[in-house]
């Protein structure tokens, strides 16, 4: 990953630099959209009351006329929703990918791969003429080609619910995807087993509602699970590699 100073940092706000072991902090933008890309979760920070408080939401990257954004979804009764008023609210909301666990012939040496990326700033709410295409980008985030199989949203159902949206002009990005860092003359006892155990969200088998009868699983859902899959196998193979490279 790029060791140089990340383009994420802000004049003003969080320092978001890494202190430890700073060359797993990446400057690349594309590395922030692809942690984001596969994210479902974002666990939002903030301040409520004197306290620190951290919620998930359910999330997806949109661009709503502005450049990208992180989209938050909710309830327009939910009390950050409520608290965010016209000036938006700060937040620093972060996603995990936890890709395995680094097993060393040692607790201290072990680790774990992942990819993670905090995001600092104003979440403001979706102005209500962009709050329909919001939740639209929200659900292509989550549920890829779903909006061609379902019926539009009502007028009801989009006045119930809320979307927030936080730039990602600042960022702090950190990536670990390598093997126990072993050699032959370390000292450690060889018989004892290192390495990687690989660590990846899968789909398991659809499970009908009760009145879908013999409806086939939608093209939509089928997609979804085999987009998962790949990602999986995919990174146990470039793990894999790594470690070959590794051990040479």
């Amino acid at each position: 990953m790029s060791t140089t100073p990340h383009q994420y940092e802000p004049t003003d706000g969080p320092d978001l630099r890494v202190r430890r072991i700073r060359e797993r902090q990446s400057d690349d933008p594309a590395v922030l959209r692809a942690i984001l890309a596969e994210a479902h979760v974002a666990h939002v920070g903030f301040v409520r009351g004197g306290h620190p408080i951290v919620l998930p939401f359910l999330c997806g990257v949109g661009d709503l006329g502005a450049g990208p954004v992180l989209l938050l979804h909710g309830s327009t009764g939910g009390g950050l929703f409520l608290e965010a008023g016209p000036a938006g609210v700060q937040v620093a909301a972060t996603v995990t990918h936890l890709d395995g666990l680094v097993f060393a012939r040692s607790t201290f040496d072990s680790s774990a791969n992942y990819r993670s990326a905090m995001i600092a700033g104003a979440a403001t709410v979706v102005p209500p003429e962009l709050r329909t295409e919001a939740l639209w980008q929200v659900a292509d985030h989550l549920m890829p080609g779903r909006r061609d199989e379902v019926r539009e949203m009502t007028a009801k159902e989009v006045r119930a619910t809320q979307v927030l949206q936080l730039p990602l002009d600042r960022a702090s990005v950190k990536v670990r995807f390598q093997g126990n860092g072993e050699a032959p003359d370390d000292g450690e006892d060889h018989t004892v087993w290192a390495g990687v155990l690989p660590l990846a969200v899968r789909a398991g088998v659809p499970v009908p509602g009760d009145i879908s009868g013999d409806a086939p699983v939608d093209a939509s859902v089928v997609a979804l699970a085999a987009r998962l899959d790949r990602l999986s196998s995919d990174r146990e193979a470039r793990i894999a590699a790594v470690m070959r490279v590794a051990s040479v």
